[in-house]
């Protein structure tokens, strides 16, 4: 439907929206009109992401000076995901100012077009049928778009086919909601009805070269850092520059690509870098809407590189998709985001755990295990530096030169795209744009000073292992001055120690920086060690005599900890006008404000419309045998709370059909107590009414283990899937439909509250935003449960059970910070239930589930296009139209008179 909210044509793809939608999309209006931030909880399975895309970009049709939109994911599924939908949004758009033009144009032109009008019709006539979610593709079910090969077809084969098969109108009931077919050529380049949108959008997503990469051989590597030490090795200026001396000698002259041929195969070229290199200013990017698999097929038909590509062609896209890093670690956002227009609109979505993303990009462990590779590090710098003494001093003496001129100059700030390189952790703020010291220009003085470093990291973890060692926590400050006194050294070389490591590897042409990553990792420590020292700490050091996970394991380390997770997105707040945090479980919602430092224009949390009672939340506080239930510290190892526990899985799986996932606190906790599960037998009889899974550290086990779940379910066997809170299954996997007709979450997922990190981050929290301990490790845990639990409904003829097996959920401070629209569902006959009376209401829900769906009452939660014109107030309908982009002519006309 098209319709104006508060003055603002929304393009929205479908023929129906929900009340929350539409709610949802008025605050993202009034917080881009006010050009401010904002937090938005939107109900899970509702939309969420259709509604962000169709109110952005209908905003930025009608005000073209605002920036790009900027959206952030978690994974790369998540990614594909929204470009999908965005093709739906875009292609609706586009379809209907088609109609507007031809609308304008008189019947002249409509009947000039009349075969495409009715081959357009024809085609989105079809495949009206039964869905799961009117407004959500998340599924992919039945609205997944094919890419593989079909960058470039317009469909005319098939016309004649799509009519015959459209002759026969379709006699099953619809829900309201989108057709199952979508119109053609939604991804990839898009030339018709003036480009993707109407209006010529380009919208790109960006991820690793190991997602994007089409080199046949490289392809072939098995993970990331194999990939990124090929490419460079073969697009780095040094690695092109050999390659053409050795083709240059052998007589092929400075043709591009390949092999160099005869006995220089060490010298190969990609041949797709080349090309790209070759094409100039020829590459650019037709208007379309690309995803990975597209902007793969379009990159090899014309021998481009798609990473390159689409790192070049960032600046003119209307609408990107990244990965969280790409705009919070500053590693990666010097590189890729630096050039984005202050106008730009930033979108972080399913950022529930925004604070946790922020404090992780600027921590940084050392094990002592990663100084010995360090000290192996500098010794292989050492070798290569002699070498290039006696063969190329040239090459040392001009790094030299470049360093006496100062970062700037010689590029470390802003480096070519395809040089060998790194990007340290300090934010661009806080980088000194001077000189590097004298004392460590030379490369021999620089090795010279990191052994120095090494070397007394070494001393304090021996001195923290040792019989009279312990915990130790320090301030930057403290640390610095220890080491200062202790080495020697200065502190302002210290802040240079990333940049200067990132010179002498590109001076030395290392092709596989990932070698030197534990070196790598100590010259940001001290980087960041120096540069945050002054002022008030917000970085803790914790040298701990073991930081392994193995029992009795000895593995000393040392950890940078930030504790304000500001620090990482204050550069945003401060940079772009209009940063959207949203996702289905950020409750309690005003905690965020002072976790992030800023002031929302807009806060909201939304309830969930729906036409029947599709979540059960329950709240099972005791056993059959009305002995209590929790994995409180003192609790957990009761056995009387390991058999209800057990008790518990087992009738809720003999009850309930097809797919239960149930989720433990921690890793340890779900070892442990499947273990005295299956010395009490109770795994047995589990077995007998549904296959067992379980996550985990492994991520291939796990894939693994989660493809045989869904099998399982599909089969009609039923199975059970037991994962962990905070892990990889309960962040990005939905269990809709049969595959998580239940949720359990066995206990309260606090933090592990002895962790000398969090306590030194709650003591921060605590003395400089009067955050209470308590306060945050609820609103930690609640957070987490309410994600696990969220991974049960999709859509809203999808239905689940939530069940919370804690007694600490019935208490009021705990359950109150569970989503509003997880709250309007539960009820004071859901609290502090016995297993025996949640089987009762489980059977009870399921029978009433199981009746088929009200088609009227259903509808009545879909408002029709009347009905939302009615919602948005006429006056200011007719205010704001009149300077609004494409609003009817006589809107202000008859306002004034």
């Amino acid at each position: 439907m098209k319709f104006d909210l508060d003055g603002l044509t929304v393009y929205f793809p479908y023929e129906r929206i929900y009340l929350e939608q539409y709610q949802y999309m008025r605050s993202l209006k009034q917080t881009l009109d006010a050009g401010g931030h904002c937090l938005l909880e939107m109900p899970t399975g509702t939309g969420k992401t259709v509604c962000l895309l169709s109110l952005i970009t209908s905003y930025q049709y009608a005000h073209p000076n605002t920036g790009k939109l900027v959206y952030c994911t978690r994974t790369v599924p998540e990614m594909n995901s929204v470009m999908e939908e965005l093709g739906t949004v875009l292609a609706y758009r586009s379809e209907e100012l088609r109609k507007e033009r031809e609308a304008m144009a008189g019947p002249e032109a409509i009947g000039s077009s009349a075969v495409v009008g009715d081959a357009m019709e024809i085609e989105s006539a079809a495949g009206g049928s039964l869905i799961d979610n009117p407004n959500n593709n998340s599924s992919g079910s039945n609205n997944d778009v094919t890419t593989n090969g079909n960058a470039n077809d317009n469909g005319n084969g098939s016309m004649n086919e799509r009519q015959h098969q459209n002759q026969q109108p379709r006699k099953r009931k619809r829900i309201y909601g989108p057709k199952n077919s979508k119109p053609r050529n939604q991804l990839g380049p898009i030339s018709h009805n003036n480009g993707a949108g109407g209006s010529g959008v380009l919208a790109l997503c960006l991820s690793s070269r190991r997602n994007m990469c089409v080199h046949e051989r490289v392809m072939r590597e098995s993970d990331r850092e194999a990939v990124d030490a090929a490419c460079r090795s073969m697009t780095a200026p040094w690695a092109l520059e050999r390659a053409r001396k050795a083709r240059h000698n052998s007589g092929q002259g400075d043709g591009n690509g390949g092999n160099a041929g005869g006995n220089n195969s060490n010298y190969e070229t990609c041949p797709y870098f080349d090309g790209f290199q070759s094409a100039g200013e020829a590459t650019s990017m037709p208007s379309g809407v690309y995803n990975l698999d597209e902007l793969k097929i379009w990159g090899k038909s014309k021998s481009w590189c798609p990473y390159y590509l689409t790192r070049q062609a960032i600046n003119h896209a209307s609408v990107l998709v990244f990965n969280y890093q790409y705009m919070l670690d500053p590693k990666v956002a010097k590189m890729v985001s630096k050039e984005l227009e202050s106008e730009s609109i930033i979108v972080f979505d399913e950022a529930h755990n925004i604070d946790s993303v922020c404090i992780e990009a600027l921590s940084v462990t050392i094990h002592e295990r990663h100084l010995e590779q360090a000290t192996r590090s500098l010794g292989r710098l050492s070798s290569e530096v002699s070498r290039i003494k006696a063969s190329d001093a040239t090459r040392l003496q001009a790094e030299y030169q470049n360093l006496v001129n100062g970062l700037v100059d010689q590029g470390l700030l802003d480096a070519p795209a395809n040089e060998v390189g790194l990007a340290s952790n300090i934010l661009g703020t806080d980088v000194l744009n001077e000189a590097v010291p004298g004392n460590i220009r030379r490369a021999e003085h620089f090795i010279a000073f990191m052994k120095k470093i090494v070397e007394h990291l070494k001393a304090r973890l021996r001195t923290v292992a040792g019989p009279r060692g312990g915990v130790i926590s320090e301030t930057p400050l403290a640390f610095l001055h220890r080491m200062i006194t202790t080495t020697s050294l200065e502190a302002k070389p210290l802040k240079f120690a990333y940049s200067r490591l990132s010179s002498l590897l590109r001076t030395l042409q290392v092709p596989n920086l990932d070698d030197y990553n534990a070196l790598t990792d100590v010259a940001d420590f001290a980087s960041l060690v120096s540069t945050y020292s002054e002022g008030s700490p917000k970085f803790a050091i914790i040298l701990e005599p073991n930081g392994s996970s193995i029992p009795g394991a000895s593995d000393p380390v040392i950890q940078l900890a930030c504790l304000d997770s500001s620090l990482a997105i204050a550069p945003l707040f401060k940079r772009f006008g209009s940063v959207v945090i949203t996702s289905g479980t950020l409750s309690p919602i005003d905690l965020y404000p002072k976790l992030l430092q800023f002031e929302p224009c807009v806060s909201e949390s939304f309830n969930m419309s729906t036409f029947r009672p599709c979540i059960r939340p329950l709240i099972i506080t005791r056993g059959s045998d009305q002995l209590p239930v929790s994995t409180k510290f003192d609790d957990r190892g009761d056995m009387g709370v390991v058999r209800n526990f057990g008790s518990m899985l087992v009738e809720l799986c003999s009850s309930i059909p097809d797919g239960v996932v149930a989720f433990f606190t921690s890793y340890s906790y779900m070892e442990s107590i499947i273990s005295e599960w299956d010395g009490m037998g109770i795994l047995r009889q589990l077995t007998k009414s549904k296959l067992v899974f379980i996550e985990t550290k492994d991520v291939v086990e796990t894939t693994l283990a989660l493809d045989n779940y869904r099998r399982a379910c599909d089969s009609g066997r039923g199975a059970v899937f037991l994962s962990v809170a905070r892990g990889k299954v309960s962040e990005g996997i939905n269990f809709d439909r049969h595959y998580g007709r239940a949720v359990i979450m066995f206990g309260v997922p606090f933090q592990y509250t002895l962790s000398h990190i969090l306590r030194a981050r709650l003591e921060y929290l605590l003395t400089h935003y009067q955050i209470r301990e308590q306060d945050f490790l609820n609103f930690d845990a609640l957070r987490q449960a309410s994600q696990c639990v969220g991974r049960v409904i999709r859509s809203k003829i999808d239905y689940g059970l939530m069940i919370f097996a804690d007694s600490r959920y019935n208490r009021h401070d705990k359950r109150t910070k569970l989503p509003k629209w997880i709250l309007q569902f539960l009820g004071d006959g859901q609290l502090n239930l016995s297993t025996d009376t949640a089987i009762a209401q489980v059977k009870h829900f399921l029978r009433i589930m199981a009746q088929p769906v009200d088609q009227n009452a259903l509808k009545q939660v879909l408002l029709t296009l009347e009905e939302v014109e009615v919602m948005s107030p006429p006056v200011t309908r007719s205010l704001e139209n009149g300077g609004q982009h494409a609003a009817p002519p006589h809107a202000t006309l008859e306002l004034d008179s």
